[in-house]
């Protein structure tokens, strides 16, 4: 899933916690890349708990709830799996062509002699 401002993706997660964070956006889950998190307005674009105001919410089965209270309420019917991603933004050919070249490099299919 690319981040919802500018369509970056995740890389191989290196250990331990990982610096891009979640949030709900029009009823969907939402990833936010570090670069996009030093902006100070990104947290603006998120959906809002209506209990306490928080924009620490996640989505899952059809449910938003937040991590900070624990209210919960039912996601708006439709599509429960979305990138999130702006338009004209990573589509996906895009992911298409970068999981080919992974591939490639991986398996050295990209050096035919």
């Amino acid at each position: 899933m690319p981040c919802f401002r500018c369509g970056a993706r995740q890389t191989d997660p290196v250990r331990g916690a990982s610096p891009w964070k979640r949030g709900v956006r029009a009823d969907r889950q939402v990833l936010i890349c570090p670069g996009c998190q030093a902006a100070r307005d990104w947290a603006d674009a998120l959906d809002r708990c209506s209990g306490c105001g928080s924009a620490a919410l996640v989505c899952r089965l059809g449910e938003v709830e937040c991590r900070d209270c624990g209210h919960t309420r039912d996601a708006a019917p439709g599509d429960l799996v979305h990138s999130g991603a702006p338009p004209g933004g990573s589509g996906d050919g895009d992911l298409s062509e970068e999981v080919a070249a992974a591939l490639n490099r991986v398996l050295r299919r990209g050096l035919a002699l």
